[in-house]
Parts: C-alpha cells; sequence; structure tokens
C-alpha cells in the first residue's frame, strides 16, 4: 500500500474515532486547543494564503465533532490564533501552544486535539513535513508521544 493511501486511511480511521467521541468532546478546553491546532496546523509552513484560511474554516464548520460548539465562535477563535501566528510566527506558536496544552488534563481530548490536526493537516491531500513537525510539537505540549500518530 502506498504511503499516501496509508495516510489517508489512517486519516479516516482518526475522524471516525472522533466522531464516536463526540459526546465526550465538548469542553471549552477542548474547543479552544482544537482551534488552536487548527491554525498552527493551517500556518505551519509560517505563511497562511487565503484559499488555505478558506478551507481550514470550511473544514471546521462540517467537523462534525466541532459542531458541538456555533461555528461562529469557532471561526473567531480560529482568526484570532492565526492572526497571532502570521504577526509573529516563533512567538505565536508559543501561544498557540499553550492553548492546545489546555486540553492536556483530560487525555481523550488530548488525543482527539492531535487528531483533528492529522485530519485537518492532510484534508488538502499532502500532510507535509511542516504540518508533521507542528503536531508533533503539539503532541510534546500535550505530554503525548508523537509515535503513537506515527508522527
Amino acid at each position: 500500500m502506498a504511503l499516501w493511501d496509508r495516510f489517508k486511511e489512517s486519516a479516516s480511521q482518526m475522524q471516525t474515532q472522533l466522531t464516536a467521541k463526540k459526546n465526550d468532546l465538548k469542553s471549552g478546553a477542548f474547543r479552544d486547543a482544537s482551534m488552536a491546532m487548527c491554525a498552527l496546523v493551517a500556518a505551519a509552513d509560517g505563511t497562511v494564503d487565503p484559499s488555505e484560511r478558506q478551507r481550514v474554516a470550511q473544514l471546521i464548520g462540517t467537523n462534525e465533532v466541532l459542531q458541538n460548539f456555533p461555528a461562529d465562535d469557532l471561526r473567531r477563535r480560529f482568526e484570532a490564533n492565526l492572526d497571532k501566528l502570521t504577526a509573529d510566527f516563533a512567538f505565536g506558536k508559543v501561544g498557540v501552544l499553550q492553548e492546545i496544552a489546555k486540553a492536556k488534563k483530560k487525555p481523550a481530548e488530548a488525543r482527539a486535539v492531535v487528531q483533528i490536526g492529522i485530519v485537518i493537516g492532510g484534508a488538502d491531500g499532502d500532510f507535509d513535513k511542516d504540518e508533521r513537525a507542528v503536531v508533533r510539537e503539539a503532541c510534546y505540549a500535550l505530554d503525548l508521544p508523537p509515535h503513537e500518530f506515527d508522527l
């Protein structure tokens, strides 16, 4: 099986796992960490073009797990995190990783945040090295071993 096919299968399995846990993923910490993760993945290469911003915003709006929260609230949080990252990526990343770390008190939420990052990262058909690297950093912020997610 080609690497890309394995990745698509893995992302699909992660989305299935997220959907199964939907009722457990309703906390403010999960919401904030998820939007921080989405922004971090979108800005992984240090820039965010308008089409990427729109694609991630659309994914946020259609992700079944994130429908636990009002879409306009999610978009506002996503955009606020993106603004931090685009103003000063290195400094913004510190703040965004702190937002992500809010979910580490609940291991199921922490894992779900990482899974969302992987799903978002692979949505364009290419989970590239920059996206993998920031999701790996998020694993460390959440006290999760990256190898658990094949990172």
